[in-house]
């Protein structure tokens, strides 16, 4: 008769333990950051079993399906079966009146302590670990239990549906917020990420320095004309405009006018000494344009409006400046 016992609670080891098994793995897949998994199963060597991984969360409404049958043949098949048993060695041994009622209370608390709300929270916080491990074992049981799952899949279409990786800005910015206030990254790098999500919001118009506060040069004026006004106005790179309305030659550095007039150059013009210029027209977003000084040797250009008239100028450091914060729109 002790052998049947021993049997009793052999069975009911068996039911907790497929129970916890299925509820901790499953809590595991729902809590496991699908960009971590991607990211793992994206590089050169792989982290063993993170490319099946993440296959089977690609699928996860049938990957649940999974769980949730083999979770349920525990919980409802394994406890009906438990049940029947034990009444039958209760009843052998004339103490079914006060045993079964107890032990049906004593698994009920088994399997909802030890086979749900423990594994599930072993699973949510070590959810990668747990999903990694547990990735072969659902596989296979995806495998055998495939006429099933194709069946179901006919009847209920929804968990056919792929899970796609997608985020947004709003989300990128909350995560990056919260990986600063846990000191996963740096502030200042959490606010840096936010504000590459200003540039698309902002156009060439919003940073250039307009046509009446730009630095221009008179294209036909010499160097010695033009020396108090370089001596006097610091700015790097210079405008040459030429007679006509909105003629612009091109820009001019300001170290190399110096240099020509040091080294005797004076008779020069600006637009002798000018270069090439790129024009940008005045919506253009600014994401779009920084691509664009990295092939820039002068790192400006020249803003225009739909008419092609020359309405500011526009420098690198303008959008380097909404990156690093020192930059606030204007009230006007």
């Amino acid at each position: 008769m002790g052998s049947d016992l021993l049997l009793l609670a052999l069975l009911v080891l068996i039911v907790v333990s497929g129970s916890a098994l299925c509820s901790g793995v499953e809590a595991a897949l729902l809590a496991v950051n699908p960009l971590r998994v991607h990211e793992l199963a994206a590089r050169a060597k792989p982290i063993a079993g993170a490319q099946r991984l993440a296959r089977l969360r690609k699928r996860l409404g049938r990957t649940l399906t999974v769980l949730v049958i083999a979770n349920n043949g525990f919980n409802i098949f394994g406890s009906l079966m438990l049940g029947g048993y034990a009444a039958f060695l209760f009843e052998k041994r004339n103490i079914n009146g006060i045993a079964l009622p107890l032990f049906s209370v004593g698994l009920t608390l088994l399997v909802i302590l030890l086979g749900e709300i423990l594994p599930k929270s072993i699973g949510s916080r070590l959810s990668l670990q747990v999903s990694l491990a547990s990735a072969p074992l659902l596989h296979f049981l995806s495998l055998i239990m495939r006429p099933l799952l194709l069946l179901l899949e006919r009847i209920l279409p929804v968990i056919t549906a792929e899970n796609e990786i997608s985020t947004d800005e709003e989300e990128i910015r909350q995560l990056a917020r919260l990986g600063s206030q846990k000191g996963q990254i740096e502030a200042d790098e959490a606010a840096m990420i936010s504000k590459v999500f200003q540039l698309n919001d902002l156009t060439a118009r919003d940073l250039m320095t307009p046509r009446v506060a730009a630095p221009t040069l008179d294209g036909v004026s010499t160097l010695e004309e033009l020396q108090p006004s370089l001596l006097s106005n610091n700015e790097e790179w210079w405008v040459v405009l030429g007679e006509g309305v909105d003629k612009v030659l091109g820009v001019a550095n300001r170290e190399r006018l110096l240099t020509a007039l040091l080294q005797g150059n004076g008779h020069l013009t600006s637009a002798e000494l000018s270069e090439r210029v790129e024009f940008v027209p005045e919506m253009i977003r600014v994401d779009r344009l920084l691509t664009g000084f990295s092939n820039d040797k002068s790192g400006v250009k020249v803003v225009v409006d739909e008419f092609g008239g020359f309405v500011g100028v526009i420098g690198a450091e303008a959008v380097l400046a909404v990156l690093a914060g020192w930059w606030r729109k204007s009230s006007s």
